[in-house]
């Protein structure tokens, strides 16, 4: 006898697709988790004309003056090459500075201007803004432990 496959759910005539298989998986829950947070992100980061990996370069050389743009692609995990179209970007924009090291005439040395550092303050409280609403709803002891499970996930890499 010849088994016959279940049909199909549909939701108002709309075939449902299940991904229950998928859903058990941490990785594809963090990715469509990820999904989320990016397109709201996205959005957030639009009015100051920022990208997500422009934003985070930003935020970093902030954070950080003098950073060497090696140690910045090395935070960001990203390569050399596709750093330098970002930090073109954001120094077309008045936004950084490169100044040659002294110690070493090839390596460079990042830094905000005060536009940058004014655009990063109000990036920042946006960004802020969007990850409270998106985690309304999860209390402070559920974060941090979201947060330290993620960063143990990603200490396993090494």
């Amino acid at each position: 006898m010849k088994k016959t496959a279940p049909e199909p759910e549909t939701v108002g005539g709309t075939v449902r697709v299940s991904d229950k298989t998928l859903r058990s998986l941490h990785g594809y829950q963090m990715k469509r988790t990820f999904n989320v947070i990016q397109s709201d992100l996205i959005q957030t980061l639009k009015p100051f004309d920022l990208r997500m990996l422009t934003y985070t370069a930003l935020v970093l050389i902030v954070d950080n003056p003098g950073l060497r743009q090696s140690q910045l692609a090395e935070a960001m995990d990203v390569e050399r090459p596709n750093l330098v179209v970002i930090l073109d970007e954001l120094e077309r924009r008045d936004l950084i500075v490169r100044d040659r090291l002294k110690t070493d005439r090839r390596a460079y040395a990042l830094k905000a201007t005060l536009s940058g550092r004014r655009l990063c303050e109000k990036a920042v409280a946006a960004v802020s803004k969007h990850e409270e609403h998106l985690l309304r709803g999860i209390g402070p002891e559920d974060r941090a432990v979201a947060i330290e499970v993620m960063r143990r996930i990603e200490a396993n890499r090494r």
